[in-house]
């Protein structure tokens, strides 16, 4: 016997909040989605980081600020024998711009910046192992690599 929509009705709204609460599967590791505005981020870690580039970007260190922008690191293809493979994609966490220390003319330049948070770093785990993979595609495709968080 389940919970039916009738009987969540029937429930206080703190109720029903606690319930829908308990019902939800958790995230990978155990991290806590968390709300920034109408944004939402996979952890806390992510939402702390999302709050230290923001005011970065408002001191002027950093520029262009962008979340979850995708990198296609191999497009699809068709084999020989007409089995079709999907392309390998990368969504990285934060996308901007950062400043460099004036050189010997005193001339500053933006150099991009990719980043990734990691809540808990595993190597022996099949998503870490998945990760250094995609991390050294995008070095060898982009020029330059993912900096983890």
């Amino acid at each position: 016997m389940g919970l039916k929509s009738d009987d969540l009705a029937r429930l206080s709204p703190a109720a029903q909040k606690q319930v829908m609460e308990k019902m939800q599967k958790p995230g990978k590791y155990k991290a806590q989605k968390t709300k920034r505005g109408k944004l939402t981020f996979d952890s806390k870690k992510e939402a702390e980081r999302y709050d230290a580039l923001m005011l970065l970007q408002k001191a002027g260190e950093i520029r262009g600020l962008k979340l979850q922008v995708r990198y296609c690191l191999q497009e699809a293809y068709t084999t020989f024998e007409g089995d079709k493979v999907k392309s390998i994609d990368y969504i990285a966490d934060f996308v901007y711009e950062r400043r460099t220390a004036p050189d010997s003319y005193g001339q500053r330049y933006w150099l991009p910046v990719v980043e990734d948070v990691k809540g808990y770093k595993n190597p022996s785990s099949a998503a870490y192992r998945v990760f250094s993979m995609k991390a050294k595609l995008f070095k060898s495709r982009f020029g330059y690599g993912i900096v983890e968080v």
